[in-house]
């Protein structure tokens, strides 16, 4: 990506968040002093670096890290706070989306105000509206992703295949590959976060390409998720499953099961955010994985991708040791700290001029956020978190056969008029 250009890139961004979240595993948790500094982060793979840089510029600090799966992650984090046992630093998302979301644990004050921190009024407008509460920061989001198909292309050169550039063509691309017996996308949804992947990006076309008012009209009252071209993304993913485009039992699949599939071959690719790409490098080095937009209708420049900011990191409002809390939140919204995430991470930072080069697996998000085709990851601006679980535990009744694409959407509909 051209330097010069990444202001204009971020600012192009209507930044909302989605769960970009990792499985495993866990480090030592513990007391706190004053050199010691407890954290609890979604992001396993690369917040590894970022400490261990952390503590060679802070000689005599340690710090005391957990990482766990963004499911486990959101049913235990408000628990932990709400009884005093949460850690000094803990990842948070953007917006009011789900329970760990920036507006959803700022309101009762359990987020210490980071406004005043020497970064954040350098926040572009779009990614600062998703960290505020009432005018205030409390999240230090440090990098923008993106959602698309990403493609394994020494698998794609074995089968014989190249990706699909129109709805048809993916349909068929599906199941040429289904007849190859290596199933064109993981997916894993035993995480019921994965289960919104895919839809996003469809919705990204569908939705938001012909209505792209679509959130303010919700906000009005004006629309309903039953009454609109969500049902056509829906059916759409049905008809993605119908057609042989995932792997059997999709259900019984973890979102670690589905990466090793992508990374190793057994499956063309996986529709996933641009961090799956560092981790499909992880289990297979040699790899060439590419991300692109998923197709959605038959006109190629009708397609958009969901862009937005990413999961951050706020302060507990209680935490034993703020002053080390702030001095690591300021390290990763630093230069270094920022570029040794989303390098690691294959995304995008949120600040300009860190000197950050993409990696090329970006180079077709790089052009749409640059051409303004994104849209938000859906879920950020919805009134409450409850709307985001219902979609997702629908999802996951109607890959069971237990509900039905318009009883789902029913149910959200229901839960946002409910309202915050």
């Amino acid at each position: 990506m051209n330097r010069p250009r990444l202001s204009v890139l971020i600012a192009a961004l209507t930044a909302t968040g989605v769960l970009a979240a990792c499985s495993g595993g866990t480090n030592a948790a513990g007391g706190s002093s004053s050199t010691t500094l407890t954290l609890a982060s979604v992001d396993q793979g690369s917040i590894e670096g970022v400490v261990k840089a952390f503590e060679k510029d802070n000689p005599g600090v340690d710090v005391r890290f957990t990482t766990s799966g963004a499911d486990q992650y959101q049913q235990q984090i408000r628990t932990k706070l709400a009884s005093g046992t949460a850690p000094d630093v803990m990842s948070v998302w953007p917006g009011n989306g789900n329970p760990a979301a920036t507006y959803v644990l700022a309101k009762p004050g359990y987020l210490l105000d980071l406004s005043h921190r020497p970064w954040a009024d350098r926040l572009p407008a779009a990614v600062k509206t998703v960290s505020e509460y009432q005018g205030k920061t409390y999240n230090a989001v440090f990098g923008l992703n993106g959602i698309g198909a990403v493609y394994n292309q020494d698998a794609l050169d074995k089968a014989g295949l190249t990706p699909p550039g129109t709805w048809t063509q993916l349909l068929k691309f599906c199941r040429d590959a289904s007849a190859k017996k290596t199933p064109a996308f993981a997916l894993g949804i035993q995480d019921n976060w994965v289960t919104q992947i895919a839809l996003y990006a469809l919705v990204a076309t569908t939705v938001y390409g012909p209505a792209p008012d679509f959130d303010k009209k919700m906000q009005a009252g004006q629309t309903t998720f039953a009454g609109s071209a969500w049902t056509t993304a829906l059916a759409k993913y049905e008809e993605m499953q119908k057609a042989g485009c995932f792997q059997k039992n999709p259900l019984g699949t973890s979102y670690e099961a589905s990466q090793e599939l992508a990374a190793t071959g057994k499956t063309l690719g996986i529709i996933q955010g641009n961090w799956v790409v560092a981790l499909l490098k992880g289990k297979n080095p040699s790899g060439n994985f590419t991300l692109k937009a998923l197709p959605a209708t038959d006109t190629s420049s009708e397609f958009l991708m969901p862009a937005a900011a990413g999961a951050g990191y706020g302060v507990n409002a209680k935490a034993k040791n703020k002053d080390l809390a702030l001095k690591f939140v300021d390290f990763v919204m630093s230069p270094e700290g920022m570029n040794l995430f989303v390098k690691k991470q294959g995304g995008l930072p949120a600040l300009p001029d860190t000197g950050f080069t993409a990696d090329p697996s970006l180079t077709e998000l790089s052009t749409f956020i640059n051409d303004g085709r994104t849209v938000p990851f859906m879920d950020q601006l919805w009134p409450n978190p409850k709307v985001q679980q219902t979609m997702l535990s629908g999802l996951q009744e109607i890959f069971s056969g237990q509900s039905t694409p318009e009883k789902m959407l029913q149910a959200m509909d229901a839960d946002y008029k409910a309202g915050a």
